[in-house]
């Protein structure tokens, strides 16, 4: 029998405090998209605020996950969770891949960066 692949479920929002419960739908989208493709749920960490900075408590659980090999991809609504800043994001989701980790959201599917990829200093909008 063929063992499931493991998604970690990674949310944020830019809000201070959770106020309309957009984290709590914004995880079970992401709960929802994993029964969906069949993945077993290995961990989930999130985090509120600004995506200006890697440096996030939930992101940090994350990179730890990922460097000890608990999953096969990450799951998330979209690749602004990660962060604004284009050139942040870029590096963080290619280090992800090269670990042997797929990136996939819902919106955007299975998100792929290239070493090639354009970096840009311009922050990009966040989406909830």
């Amino acid at each position: 029998m063929e063992q499931k692949k493991r998604a970690w479920l990674y949310c944020r929002i830019d809000a201070p405090e959770d106020t309309h419960g957009t984290l709590k739908e914004q995880q079970k989208e992401l709960w929802d998209y994993a029964e969906q493709l069949g993945l077993e749920v290995a961990g989930t960490s999130q985090d509120l605020g600004s995506g200006l900075t890697l440096d996030r408590p939930g992101l940090n659980v994350l990179k730890t996950a990922a460097a000890e090999g608990r999953m096969d991809m990450v799951l998330i609504k979209s690749l602004s969770s990660i962060g604004l800043s284009m050139e942040q994001t870029l590096k963080l989701s290619q280090q992800i891949n090269q670990m042997g980790i797929t990136l996939c959201s819902p919106l955007e599917g299975e998100i792929r960066i290239s070493s090639d990829t354009q970096l840009s200093q311009e922050p990009f909008l966040h989406l909830r």
